[in-house]
C-alpha cells in the first residue's frame, strides 16, 4: 500500500491473525466501544492491483464514518487473499475465528469468494463484494453460492459480458470474435457469456481457454491471427491480459483488443506497454472521481494520499457504507449485521439505491461502463 495512504489515515498495526492477516486500526485513542471489518482481497501478488484500487474507497468510508465521533467506531483489518482461491481457503478461517470481525468488504474475485464461502457460512460472517462478479455467487442452482452471507453491490457478469462482447464491437464493421478466457472461476464464464451477443453481432471464428499464469502466448496469438479475426476479448486479469497483447501485437495482429473488469485495474498500461494502447475494457463502475465533488476527492486524497481514485473504489466505498449504516443503528453482532444487510435498503455514492435480493445480487444491475487506454492512462469512455 501506498505509504502515504498509511499515513494519511493514521493507520498502526493491531495485531496479527492467523494465515497470514493484517490487522490495522485508526491510531488515535481507544475508543470506549470498536467493531471490526475485513477487506478481503489481492493486496500482493500478481493480481495485487485489483485490490489495492479498491481498498482506498474502504478506508475513505471507515475515515469519514469514524470523523463524526459515534458511540462506535470501526477499525479495519487487511485480508490478502491475492486472488486466489487457494490462498482465500487458508486465510478465511482465521478471519472468521477473530470475533471481532462482524463483516468482510470482500472479495475482490470471484474465485476469493468460492472458496471463503465454507468458512464464513459456518461462523456466520456477512459478505458485501465490491467486484467479485462471476454469475454462480448469487445462482440459487449453483452449487458454490453464497447464500445467505454474500452479497454483492456490482452487476454481475451476466450483464457485463454482453456489454463487453457490444463494447469491444463498436464501430467495426463486420466484426469477426475471438474469444479467449484464463480457466478461472470469473475468467470464463465471462469470456463464453460474451458468445451470445457476439454470434448476433458477427461471427465467433475461433474460442481457446488458457489457463492464468501461463507464461508463453505466442501460440495462441499464432491461432487468432490465423483465424482472420478483428476482435479479440479476453476473459481474466491483468497480468496475463497483458502477457496475450503483447503477445498479439508481436505476432502482428492488428485488431482490436478488449478485455472485462478483470484487466482494468491501474498497473496494466504499465504492464501491457504499447500493446495496451487502445485496449477496450469495461467495468460495471462509475469512476469515483466522476461522482466526488472537487472538495470530495481532495478530502480523499488527504486521507488515503492517492490522487486518482482506482477502478472500483466506487463500490468498495459502497460496500463499505452497507456495512457502516448497520452499525450506525446499533447492528453490532453477525447475526444482526446479516440481518440488516439482507433486508435493509441502502444508499450509493452517487444517490442510488442499493437493495438485495435473497441471494445477494443488487436489485436492479448495475450500468457497465466503457474504458479506453489512451496514452498509457485508463479513461471512462461512456456506458458499454
Amino acid at each position: 500500500m501506498n505509504k502515504k495512504l498509511i499515513s494519511g489515515l493514521a493507520i498502526a498495526a493491531a495485531t496479527t491473525l492467523a494465515l497470514g492477516v493484517v490487522a490495522s486500526a485508526p491510531a488515535n485513542a481507544a475508543p470506549k466501544k470498536s467493531v471490526t471489518l475485513a477487506f478481503q482481497g489481492p493486496l500482493t501478488g500478481g493480481d495485487a492491483q485489483l485490490g489495492q484500487d479498491q481498498i482506498p474507497g474502504a478506508i475513505y468510508a471507515i475515515a469519514l464514518y469514524n470523523a463524526k465521533n459515534p458511540a462506535v467506531k470501526v477499525e479495519l483489518i487487511k485480508a490478502d487473499s491475492q486472488c486466489d482461491g487457494t490462498v482465500a481457503a487458508n486465510i478465511a478461517p482465521g478471519v472468521a475465528a477473530n470475533k471481532a470481525v462482524i463483516g468482510v468488504i470482500g472479495t475482490s474475485c470471484s474465485g476469493e469468494a468460492r472458496n471463503s464461502f465454507p468458512a464464513y457460512k459456518a461462523a456466520g460472517l456477512t459478505m458485501v463484494a465490491p467486484s467479485a462478479s462471476a454469475v454462480s455467487l448469487t445462482d440459487p442452482k449453483a452449487p458454490d453460492r453464497g447464500f445467505p452471507i454474500f452479497h454483492r453491490v456490482v452487476a454481475h457478469d451476466g450483464f457485463q459480458a454482453p456489454a463487453l462482447a457490444r463494447y469491444a464491437a463498436k464501430g467495426v464493421t463486420a466484426p469477426k470474435f475471438y474469444v479467449i478466457d484464463d480457466m478461472t472461476t470469473y475468467g470464463g464464464p465471462l469470456a463464453k457469456g460474451t458468445l451470445p451477443t457476439a454470434k448476433k453481432l458477427g461471427t465467433v471464428v475461433g474460442t481457446d481457454s488458457v489457463a492464468k499464469g501461463t507464461a508463453d502466448y505466442t501460440s495462441v496469438a499464432a491461432k487468432v491471427k490465423a483465424s482472420g479475426a478483428n476482435v479479440v476479448i479476453y476473459g481474466g486479469y491483468t497480468t496475463d491480459a497483458a502477457k496475450l497483447f503483447k503477445a498479439l501485437r508481436d505476432g502482428g495482429y492488428t485488431g482490436i483488443l478488449a478485455s472485462g473488469d478483470g484487466t482494468n485495474t491501474s498497473d496494466f498500461p504499465g504492464l501491457a506497454g504499447k500493446a495496451a494502447e487502445g485496449v477496450r475494457l469495461t467495468a460495471a463502475d462509475v469512476p469515483f472521481d466522476k461522482i466526488l465533488t472537487a472538495a470530495q476527492l481532495a478530502e480523499f486524497t488527504k486521507i488515503t494520499g492517492i490522487k486518482v481514485p482506482g477502478l472500483y473504489s466506487t463500490t468498495a466505498f459502497n460496500a463499505t457504507n452497507v456495512f457502516l449504516q448497520c452499525i450506525s443503528e446499533g447492528k453490532l453482532t453477525r447475526p444482526a449485521i446479516q440481518l440488516c444487510v439482507n433486508s435493509g435498503s441502502f444508499k450509493g455514492v452517487g444517490g442510488d439505491v442499493i437493495k438485495f435480493n435473497r441471494y445477494g445480487d443488487i436489485i436492479g444491475g448495475a450500468p457497465v461502463g466503457g474504458y479506453l487506454v489512451k496514452n498509457g492512462v485508463i479513461i471512462y469512455d461512456a456506458v458499454a
